[in-house]
């Protein structure tokens, strides 16, 4: 596809549909199912909030360290090459480990293999992830004044994933780990397919096929360094995300040994947060036309800082599931104004291996999370939620205190 045609198939709804929409929507729920079923597996297996929390840690920690290796590679050879083989070996990886699965179902076996396709599954998926987020991103550029949209659109579409997917692996798991990772094989499948409707993405120059990771990470470090509005939302929503990941982490715990619920309980509330977090996204993209970024970014915010709070000592299952939901929704409206910010100020030229880098960054917060869980008592963990979410409203409070004067977020 030429870059004329497919800037072209970008201004148009059917094109971004095609070429954006859908490879993003298959991606993003195999994503959901992975991220949400195998902590759930590995719960309803052992009863261990130990091992769900070393689970946790085990699914976020290679996601993290091949960050910097697929910014490079997207940077080097587009966007919809990467999108294809990432998804195409996550399909293959799934159909081995639901063999094996098959024909052995328990004991050491089964453990192995569920670890290791939580490592495995966590660095395709995220191969795939910085590829299709930076065709959405080059969407984005050519939407312009509209580039808010195409990334509420693509928000849409990750939390509606995430609205179907921890419900869609609870009920296969009923079934058994089988059938829920045939599932995601199907799903990667068809990413992979429609990855190559994909329009290609601006390369960097030829030099930079020599690049290693960490030169990849360090260009990403220094473009966020140069650009001050990425730089402060970035560092607020680190702290952030160290509350949402031990919400995440700690949640089949506190769901089974404290409110008495049923693992199907926890993806229920995953499942209540993507549904209020759709509605956010759609009031977000007309509040950011009438208001700005600033300001919306700041209300969520203090939604979220108030939510998380009020969540570390919910009195019973209700109130947890709503207070998460709201914590939620707000992040993915703050989300929605990191995206737009990311699509207007990184250079084209470099946006892989800069997103690679605020990404990382983003998510170093989800191990920590998961060590965390597994090294606190359950009896505990609610004072851990409280003192982690005094630092998260710390952290976005200073943040967007700095952000307020800059010309970034006033437009």
């Amino acid at each position: 596809m030429t870059g004329h045609t497919a800037a072209r198939h970008a201004r148009h709804p059917t094109g971004l549909l095609r070429s954006i929409y859908l490879p993003r929507t298959a991606d993003a729920l195999a994503f959901a199912m992975a991220t949400y079923g195998i902590p759930l597996l590995v719960l309803a297996t052992t009863r261990s909030s130990a091992l769900t929390g070393l689970a946790f840690v085990l699914e976020w920690i290679p996601r993290l360290a091949v960050f910097g290796w697929a910014g490079a590679v997207v940077d080097r050879r587009g966007a919809a090459v990467v999108f294809f083989l990432a998804s195409l070996g996550r399909a293959l990886a799934v159909a081995v480990g639901a063999l094996v699965l098959l024909l052995w179902p328990s004991g050491a076996v089964a453990s192995v293999t569920v670890m290791t396709l939580a490592a495995l599954t966590g660095v395709l998926t995220e191969c795939s992830y910085v590829a299709v987020e930076t065709a959405g991103a080059a969407a984005g550029r050519r939407a312009g004044a509209r580039a808010h949209q195409v990334q509420a659109a693509l928000l849409g579409i990750d939390q509606s994933a995430t609205l179907a997917g921890p419900a869609l692996a609870g009920a296969l798991l009923l079934v058994g780990p089988s059938s829920m990772l045939a599932v995601i094989m199907v799903l990667s499948l068809l990413a992979a397919l429609l990855a190559l409707r994909t329009p290609p993405s601006p390369l960097a120059p030829a030099r930079a096929s020599k690049s290693s990771t960490g030169a990849g990470l360090l260009t990403g470090w220094r473009t966020i360094r140069s650009l001050p509005a990425l730089g402060w939302l970035v560092t607020g929503l680190t702290l952030s995300n160290l509350t949402i990941g031990l919400f995440q982490a700690a949640g089949p715990v506190i769901v089974v040994n404290h409110y008495g619920q049923s693992t199907t309980a926890v993806g229920l509330i995953w499942s209540a947060a993507a549904a209020a977090t759709l509605v956010t996204v759609a009031v977000c993209r007309f509040a950011i036309d009438r208001l700005g970024l600033w300001p919306v970014g700041a209300a969520c915010a203090a939604v979220a800082s108030l939510a998380c709070l009020a969540a570390a000592q919910a009195p019973d299952y209700l109130s947890y599931l709503i207070l998460v939901a709201a914590l939620m929704a707000a992040d993915g409206g703050m989300t929605v104004v990191l995206r737009t910010l990311r699509s207007r100020l990184i250079p084209a030229d470099r946006f892989g291996s800069t997103l690679s880098a605020s990404i990382l960054i983003l998510l170093l917060p989800f191990p920590i999370a998961g060590a965390f869980t597994a090294l606190t008592p359950p009896d505990a963990l609610a004072h851990l939620l409280t003192g982690c979410a005094v630092l998260q409203a710390i952290g976005l409070l200073f943040a967007f205190a700095r952000l307020r004067t800059d010309s970034a977020l006033r437009t």
